[in-house]
């Protein structure tokens, strides 16, 4: 069984590496999408696995540090790709799929983690001063870099002047940087998970088996590098098949952007379910918020950078209904995390939002 995990955890990345010569820029039959987006699932599980590997060298919260920063790499990749194809509806690809990332980690990702553990331990305790903390640095960046553009009066149409663009893009990086220094500063402890009397946890590995050794840990960074980069290239493979399926279910094209996110959230799911079940809930957190907090705070500024080169404008004003998810969410989120701990009821509080968010994606 180790032998054959191995073969999954290593080749499945390298086939899925060497395949993108074949797909780059073609046009594929159904078969051939099939099995592209079969070996793209096995890319994206790979990466958890040595993004898991790496995360547990490295420790609490670098470990979450890494799997974000690494499902953000292939976000912004991604977006920028399908940008500079020049497709109709590119403009609000930044905007939809930075939406969904923050919709499906703090609903999504929080809920089930929530719910999962719950069901599990019961009471389930976490520190209130890291995640409050994270959240109002979610809620901020989410605000100035997609609220605010539905707004403003110096361009038309939910737009912002390349001025009020780039004060956005620095103020996302010096938010999203500063958090960093607090989350692996002297406040590192605020990550860390607590026990039942709300004390911090000095064993943030919870006894779990010892740290892999530098060798194993750089094969796995090596080989996370190249699943995240066949993530990119393969579903930019599929994407045309993505798009088509969705006109043809005629969903808006507004979709696209949030089954991008779910494609490149996935590694951070499963990794935040899977350390919710073991009862490490800050760990949970850590990952669903701090993704959140990525996608805005370092997606943005890319996306920023890369609109001098790509032609037409660049949509991020979200509409009213999306804003009025967007406020419920972070009051519902706000509510759950102050008490430093949870129960199943705010696990599905949580779900229902992020369905309440699918199903107006979808028929909005």
């Amino acid at each position: 069984m180790r032998l054959f995990r191995s073969a999954l955890t290593v080749g499945v990345p390298v086939v899925a590496f060497a395949a993108l010569p074949f797909v780059w820029e073609r046009s594929l039959p159904a078969l051939a999408v099939v099995l592209v987006a079969a070996l793209l699932i096995g890319a994206v599980l790979a990466a958890v696995h040595h993004a898991e590997v790496v995360a547990h060298r490295v420790g609490e919260p670098y470990g979450s540090i890494v799997l974000a920063v690494a499902v953000t790499i292939i976000e912004v990749a991604l977006i920028i790709t399908l940008m500079l194809g020049g497709k109709e509806g590119t403009d609000t690809l930044a905007r939809d799929t930075a939406f969904a990332a923050v919709m499906i980690t703090t609903n999504g990702i929080v809920g089930l983690s929530l719910l999962l553990g719950s069901i599990k331990f019961g009471t389930i305790r976490f520190n209130p001063e890291g995640v409050g903390g994270a959240l109002a640095v979610v809620t901020t960046l989410t605000t100035l870099t997609l609220v605010i553009p539905s707004f403003t009066v110096t361009t038309e149409g939910p737009t912002l002047a390349p001025s009020q663009l780039a004060f956005v893009a620095i103020a996302s990086l010096v938010l999203y940087g500063a958090f960093v220094y607090l989350q692996t500063g002297r406040h590192r402890d605020f990550f860390l998970p607590v026990d039942v009397d709300g004390a911090v946890l000095v064993d943030e590995d919870g006894g779990h088996a010892d740290p892999p050794s530098n060798r194993s840990t750089f094969i796995s960074l090596g080989l996370l590098l190249v699943s995240l980069i066949a993530v990119v290239g393969l579903a930019k493979s599929v994407s045309p098949a993505i798009e088509s399926g969705v006109q043809a279910a005629g969903i808006p094209n507004s979709f696209v952007g949030v089954v991008l996110a779910l494609l490149v959230l996935l590694p951070e799911g499963i990794a935040a379910s899977k350390a919710a079940l073991l009862g490490r809930i800050q760990t949970s957190l850590n990952l669903g918020i701090g993704s959140a907090m990525a996608s805005i705070g370092l997606t943005i500024p890319a996306i920023a950078v890369a609109s001098i080169w790509v032609a037409g404008p660049l949509t991020l004003g979200l509409d009213p209904v999306q804003i009025v998810l967007l406020v419920l969410t972070v009051a519902v989120t706000t509510l759950t995390l102050v008490p430093g701990r949870a129960t199943r009821l705010q696990g599905a509080v949580h779900l229902i939002l992020f369905a309440a968010f699918l199903f107006l994606a979808i028929s909005p």
